[in-house]
């Protein structure tokens, strides 16, 4: 099921554009992905670096949303920064994360 990503109307997979807002569709994915706290900081870094990523959130082993980061291309340097120290962080008070990714579409 797809939603407008501005107003939150539903969509169907043939539209180009929302009803309600006007606002182009994209095709979005979303994948999960679990690693080791200690590579928690890495896989972000590669996940931001692959450029169609728009979005990644971090949980717990339960589930728990730890921190959610939505991924820009402008997102770099001291922008970048601050979000990486709080992956640091979280890695140090857990054992395993689940990464969820959500990307677009080309």
């Amino acid at each position: 099921m797809l939603y407008c990503r501005s107003c939150g109307r539903e969509l169907t997979e043939d539209m180009k554009y929302c009803p309600s807002c006007g606002t182009p569709t994209e095709k979005r994915t979303i994948e999960e992905v679990s690693v080791a706290a200690e590579d928690l900081v890495k896989k972000v870094k590669e996940l931001i670096h692959e450029g169609n990523v728009t979005k990644i959130i971090v949980k717990d082993e339960k589930g728990k949303v730890l921190l959610e980061m939505p991924v820009t291309v402008g997102l770099i340097g001291t922008v970048l920064a601050p979000w990486l120290a709080a992956l640091g962080v979280i890695a140090a008070l857990v054992t395993r994360c689940n990464i969820t990714v959500e990307r677009r579409e080309a």
